[in-house]
C-alpha cells in the first residue's frame, strides 16, 4: 500500500515549494466520493488490459505552444501502437476549463478520458465523483511516489486514496538583485531588514515586492506566510485549525510587511504582473514570484537586471520555509471507456521519460525528482540546474486539500485584506475566518 504522511500543510498555500521541499492529506471530516460509479467501469479498471485492437484515448489540457505535448504523444504511441491519443485542448484560463470540466464530467461524459488537472482542483472532483482512483494502478505497477515532488503527490491525494499524480509543478520563489544582496536572508525578518536597508540603492524604488491585492495571489501569499510559522487552515483531520497562535505569527508578519517602508504604498494593487515589472525595471530589490519570472528577468530585451537575478527559497519563520505548490496534475476520468489505455497513457506522461521529453521541449517544471540531475534537463532551463531552485519545489506545499477550496480562498482574501487595511484586528481576522471556513466544509 501507499504509505502517506498526513499532510495538509499547505492551506494552503498550496501556495510555492516551492516551489520548495513538498504524506499526504486526509480530511476526515470530509463525505466520501461518489458511489455512483457504474460496474462495467469498475470491471473495466480492475481488469481490462490493452488489447491488439486500437483505441483512441482523449487527453484534455490548456492550450500548448509548444512542441512539448505533440513529442509526448508521438513518444508514446511508438510504444504503444495500438494506442491513439487525441488532444483536446482548453482555454489556459484555469477559471474557464474548471467550469466546462465540471460540465462535462459532471454530466457522466466519457468524450475525455484523461485530465489535466490545477493542483487546487483533485479534492473537489474526486469528492463530486469524476474521477477513477489510481491507487490499484500506481501498486499494480509499482509507480515509487517517493520520488516525486512531494506537494505534488499530495495535491492529488484525498480522503485516504490517490486521485491524480503530479505533471508538473511550480512554487514561489524569492528573487534578488546579486549586485546589492551580498548574504541571501533565510528569514522573514531578515528580509524585511534587509529589504528597508537596501531600498534606494543601485537605482531601486522598493526593498520587497509581492501579491497582496484582494484575489488568488493574496491567499497564496497568507497561506506561506501562516504555514512559514508551523500554522495551517485545515488540518490532517480535516479540522479547521486557523485560529491559532501560529497562525496568528504568520498573518501579523503578512500584516508587517505590507505596511512595511519597503514596500510599494499600492502593495494592495499587486499581483503577479505588478511584480514582475518591478523586479525586471530594476525598481526592486528583492520579489516573490513563480518560475516565469526568472526568463523574462533574464531577457536583454524586456529586462534591466539581466546577469544580475538570483533565485532563494522562500524566507523562513518559525518553522520551515513554505512555498505554495502551482502547477498541473493528470487523473482519469470515472466514466471513461478505457480506463487502462487511459492510465498507461497517464503513466507514461508522468514517467521519467514523459516528464523529460516536457521539461526538455515545453520547459515546464518537472516532477520526477531524479531529473533535476538529467544533463539534457539542467540544459533547457538555468533554473533546472539551481539547487535553490530544487530545494525550493521541495519545499513546497499545497493549498487547503479540501472541495471547497474556491470558497475557502475567497473568504481568505476578504478577511486578509480588511487586516492589512486595518479595517480589523489580526485576532479578529482570524476568528472570522475560522467560522466562515466552518460553514463552507460543512456544506
Amino acid at each position: 500500500m501507499l504509505k502517506k504522511a498526513a499532510t495538509n500543510t499547505a492551506l494552503l498555500l498550496s501556495l510555492i515549494m516551492a516551489l520548495s521541499a513538498c504524506g499526504s492529506s486526509t480530511s476526515g471530516n470530509q463525505s466520501e466520493p461518489s458511489k455512483d460509479q457504474p460496474k462495467e467501469t469498475a470491471k473495466a479498471a480492475e481488469s481490462q488490459s490493452p488489447s491488439n485492437e486500437k483505441v483512441k484515448i482523449v487527453f484534455s489540457q490548456g492550450a500548448d505552444q509548444t512542441e512539448g505535448t505533440k513529442k509526448l504523444i508521438a513518444a508514446f504511441q511508438a510504444k504503444h501502437p495500438n494506442i491513439e491519443v487525441e488532444v483536446r485542448e482548453f482555454p489556459n484560463d484555469s477559471s474557464q476549463m474548471h467550469d466546462q470540466l465540471v460540465t462535462i464530467l459532471g454530466g457522466k461524459s466519457a468524450e475525455i478520458d484523461v485530465v489535466n488537472l490545477d493542483v487546487v482542483w483533485p479534492a473537489e472532483f474526486a469528492q463530486a465523483g469524476f474521477l477513477l482512483p489510481l491507487d490499484r494502478f500506481i501498486e499494480g505497477d509499482k509507480i515509487e511516489t517517493s520520488k516525486y515532488l512531494k506537494g505534488g503527490i499530495d495535491a492529488g491525494y484525498f480522503n485516504g486514496q490517490q486521485w491524480a499524480l503530479p505533471r508538473y509543478n511550480n512554487a514561489g520563489l524569492l528573487y534578488y538583485r546579486k549586485d546589492l544582496v551580498k548574504e541571501v536572508p533565510k528569514t522573514w525578518d531578515d528580509l524585511l531588514k534587509q529589504a528597508e536597508q537596501l531600498k534606494g540603492q543601485g537605482g531601486t524604488k522598493y526593498g520587497f515586492v509581492t501579491q497582496a491585492k484582494q484575489y488568488e495571489g493574496l491567499a497564496v501569499s497568507f497561506t506561506e506566510l501562516v504555514a512559514s510559522y508551523g500554522g495551517n487552515i485545515i488540518d490532517d483531520k480535516g479540522n479547521v485549525v486557523v485560529n491559532s497562535p501560529e497562525a496568528l505569527k504568520g498573518l501579523k508578519k503578512l500584516i508587517q510587511i505590507s505596511k512595511s517602508s519597503a514596500v510599494p504604498s499600492n502593495l494592495n494593487t499587486f499581483t503577479e504582473k505588478e511584480t514582475l515589472n518591478a523586479f525586471i525595471e530594476g525598481s526592486a530589490v528583492f520579489a516573490r514570484h513563480w518560475p516565469a519570472l526568472y526568463a523574462q528577468a533574464n531577457d536583454p530585451k524586456v529586462s534591466k537586471v539581466v546577469g544580475n537575478v538570483g533565485i532563494a527559497p522562500l524566507p523562513a519563520g518559525d518553522a520551515r520555509s513554505a512555498a505554495a505548490l502551482g502547477g498541473w496534475l493528470a487523473a482519469i476520468n470515472k466514466y471513461s471507456k478505457h480506463p487502462k489505455e487511459a492510465w498507461e497513457f497517464l503513466k507514461f506522461a508522468v514517467s521519467a521519460e514523459g516528464e523529460k521529453i516536457i521539461a526538455v521541449n515545453s520547459t515546464q517544471t518537472p516532477t520526477y525528482l531524479p531529473l533535476f540531475d538529467d544533463a539534457d534537463v539542467q540544459k533547457a532551463s538555468p533554473l533546472f540546474a539551481s539547487r535553490d531552485f530544487v530545494n525550493s519545489l521541495g519545499s513546497a506545499i499545497p493549498r487547503t486539500i479540501t472541495p471547497q477550496y474556491a470558497k475557502i480562498s475567497s473568504v481568505i482574501q476578504v478577511e486578509v485584506s480588511k487586516a492589512i487595511a486595518g479595517e480589523q484586528t489580526p485576532e479578529q481576522t482570524l476568528a472570522n475566518l475560522e467560522n466562515q471556513i466552518k460553514q463552507a466544509v460543512s456544506k
